[in-house]
């Protein structure tokens, strides 16, 4: 005689591990693309941080460029209040098609300025949250502000002091 038993209580568990089974690889999946999602932004902000820095390498190695001549580093790149800067009009007319272009200040001067308005010490973030509200059109990294601070400290312009765990910056007493 055959049985008539079925098997149901079997197959409902085989139905219920693959229903969970799918519901696990379905909440991986998830997880993974949102951690992949994150990561691709992270990697997006790090190419702009490289980006904005490959820029101020350009303009460092041109200003480099354009000062090799000069014999006395001393002087590099600012000139002295006495020497005279010609006008467009003088240098042959102007730049770009005809219209002259007001040179923006270096980033290097901005934080100068700000360094120059306090005989405190400040830290990087601090200049760099006070340039940002000056200066709206300029948004530099922190890595770019600390970079550029740390270029000023090696010409001799400021210098660097250690509180703590917190690297401050003043302006070096002018030379008389």
């Amino acid at each position: 005689m055959r049985s008539n038993i079925r098997f149901e209580g079997v197959n409902g568990v085989n139905r219920q591990s693959s229903a969970a089974l799918r519901s696990r690889y379905f909440d991986q999946a998830a997880s993974d693309l949102e951690e992949n999602r994150r990561l691709q932004r992270t990697l997006a902000e790090k190419i702009k941080v490289l980006e904005q820095e490959e820029v101020l390498l350009v303009d460092i190695l041109s200003l480099a460029e354009k000062y090799e001549a000069f014999s006395d580093p001393s002087r590099l790149p600012e000139q002295t209040q006495d020497e005279h800067t010609p006008a467009p009009e003088e240098t042959g007319g102007a730049r770009a098609g005809g219209r002259a272009q007001p040179r923006q200040p270096l980033l290097g001067e901005l934080l100068s300025e700000l360094l120059s308005r306090s005989d405190e010490p400040r830290p990087a973030k601090e200049l760099r949250e006070e340039l940002m509200r000056e200066h709206p059109d300029r948004t530099p990294t922190p890595q770019v502000v600390r970079n550029t601070l740390e270029a000023l400290v090696a010409k001799g312009r400021i210098r660097r002091h250690k509180e703590q765990r917190s690297v401050m910056y003043t302006l070096t007493e002018p030379a008389r």
